[in-house]
């Protein structure tokens, strides 16, 4: 079945624009920090609220299928329009860490209906060539997760409540652009009917089983690492007094990198099997991780700088493949709910690896902090070399 050209990038256009709420609150920590009077564990709390929101979103979404049982397109709008919202609540001069905290939380829960929301329409519209349109999807939802980087390094001529308006502005005409162009696809199947067992039924099914564990190992770094992006790049300069470069630009393309290689291990899942470029990407993850201490003894910006931009894609380039064999793996009349539980249990996994580093990070040495994050991909290599099937 032929789908119309425009269908793949009007979907990755709104998920790129309404990704970018996810990590507005960290573009502008400093700012808020200084307005709101706020600690420099803000950091933490507040990523951890976005993330902690999502977990209790796609858990609510799954539990009542809802990505199954209506149009997800109109639920992708109305998803949007609300985060959107909620996080133009951030410039209120009033707010506390509470409140921002809840602010962070609501904008989280919303984007449960964003995210698998979007992977659920990809996957009703490309049923061939799947890995390589979600390649492209959460490539934009990388692009969407640095967007607030990127503006923070015209913070000299805007201010950090116009990055508030701008990714509020941008998040409500990628969400009108999905209800108005992109119509529920043509493999749509839909659940007639609500059925609790869904949620834990599909995990009785060994490929997707093996699918979820790998995805689960990948989020224990993935999210620890985007947020902390900053971080490493602070505590090399910290190291290299004599280095000096600008930490939002940069934290803006090591995170950006990652678009690029979820568009390439998409179009090599097509060669290869999703599951063995997913592995790959997962092992050169992981060895980032354990090589980690070595790049802030290492004097030359250029080295440092290169291994992180290839930190940024090894870390979110199999990403795409895992969710590509979730949704290959399960009946269509549950590929939503299904992609929801495992972003649920995945994003789970963020708060415990984003709380662990934040909590010893003034008693750990910096350079020694991000081998923790080789935990993650360590056991979902584990779960992948065990599985004897064939994905």
């Amino acid at each position: 079945m032929k789908v119309r050209n425009h269908i793949l990038p009007i979907i990755v256009f709104a998920q790129f624009c309404c990704t970018s709420l996810w990590f507005a609150g960290n573009a502008i920590i400093t700012d808020l920090i200084l307005v709101f009077n706020l600690e420099s564990s803000a950091l933490a709390h507040l990523t951890s609220a976005v993330q902690f929101g999502f977990i209790i979103g796609t858990f609510i979404f799954a539990i009542l299928t809802i990505a199954d049982r209506f149009s997800p397109s109109k639920v992708f709008f109305v998803c949007a329009l609300i985060a959107a919202s909620l996080n133009l609540l951030t410039i209120i001069e009033i707010n506390t860490l509470q409140s921002l905290f809840f602010i962070r939380l609501g904008t989280g829960f919303f984007l449960a209906g964003i995210y698998p929301v979007g992977m659920k329409i990809a996957s009703d519209y490309f049923k061939a060539g799947l890995g390589k349109s979600l390649g492209f999807l959460v490539g934009a939802l990388v692009l969407g997760t640095a967007f607030p980087h990127i503006l923070k390094v015209f913070n000299q001529s805007i201010s950090w409540e116009v990055v508030v308006y701008i990714t509020s502005c941008i998040a409500i005409i990628g969400g009108g652009a999905i209800v108005i162009f992109v119509p529920d696809g043509p493999y749509k199947t839909k659940l007639e009917k609500f059925d609790i067992s869904v949620f834990y039924s599909v995990f009785k099914i060994k490929n997707f089983r093996t699918a979820a564990f790998g995805y689960f190992g990948h989020m224990w770094e993935l999210y620890a690492f985007w947020a902390f992006v900053p971080v490493i790049l602070k505590g090399y300069l910290n190291f290299h007094d004599g280095i000096q470069f600008n930490v939002s630009l940069y934290s803006f393309i090591i995170i950006a990198s990652g678009a690029l290689s979820c568009v390439l291990s998409g179009y090599l899942s097509q060669k290869f099997t999703p599951k063995k470029v997913a592995t790959l990407a997962l092992t050169l993850s992981c060895l980032c991780c354990l090589l980690s201490p070595l790049i802030f003894v290492i004097n030359s910006e250029l080295v440092f700088l290169s291994f992180l931009v290839f930190w940024g894609m090894v870390v979110i380039a199999d990403s795409p493949l895992f969710s590509t064999l979730v949704a290959q793996n399960v009946p269509n009349t549950t590929k939503g709910t299904a992609l929801t539980i495992v972003n649920s249990i995945g994003f789970a996994t963020t708060i415990f690896s984003i709380q662990l580093l934040n909590s010893i990070q003034h008693t750990l040495e910096i350079r020694c902090l991000f081998i923790l994050l080789a935990i993650g991909p360590i056991l979902g290599l584990l779960a992948l070399y065990k599985s004897c099937v064939r994905l």
